[in-house]
């Protein structure tokens, strides 16, 4: 899953309230505008706002949104992508339009959170 803006700080905030056992089966990583979170469905916090994403089934290394189909083979797809982008795995998000590496995702832990938190208050991204 992940979320854009105001949405980003809402499920920042809902991982805040998790169990710390709950939130250590997850894998995190933001930037200035963006929070994403992988794991079990099961274990996911619901988030107004938030998309949700999976691994292409012919390209595991390609993400998509889980509401959207690409109209390119996903190979072709991702050998574009790779090709311009060293780290993989890839998230192709359409709106914002966006190309996020998904290499860096770090185990759910509070102090990822309120590392993410203080980063983001540092650039003024975030309340």
């Amino acid at each position: 899953m992940l979320a854009w803006g105001d949405a980003a700080l809402r499920l920042h905030l809902r991982l805040q309230e998790m169990d710390e056992v709950r939130l250590a089966r997850l894998a995190l990583t933001a930037s200035r505008d963006v929070l994403i979170v992988t794991g079990a469905v099961d274990d996911l916090p619901w988030s107004e706002g938030v998309g949700y994403f999976a691994s292409c089934p012919e390209v595991p290394a390609l993400c998509m949104p889980t509401t959207l189909a690409a109209d390119v083979p996903a190979d072709l797809l991702f050998n574009a992508l790779s090709s311009m982008h060293a780290r993989v795995p890839l998230l192709l998000w359409p709106d914002p339009r966006a190309i996020l590496p998904l290499d860096r995702l770090l185990p759910g832990s509070p102090a990822l959170l309120a590392r993410i938190h203080a980063n983001w208050q540092s650039v003024g991204a975030q309340a």
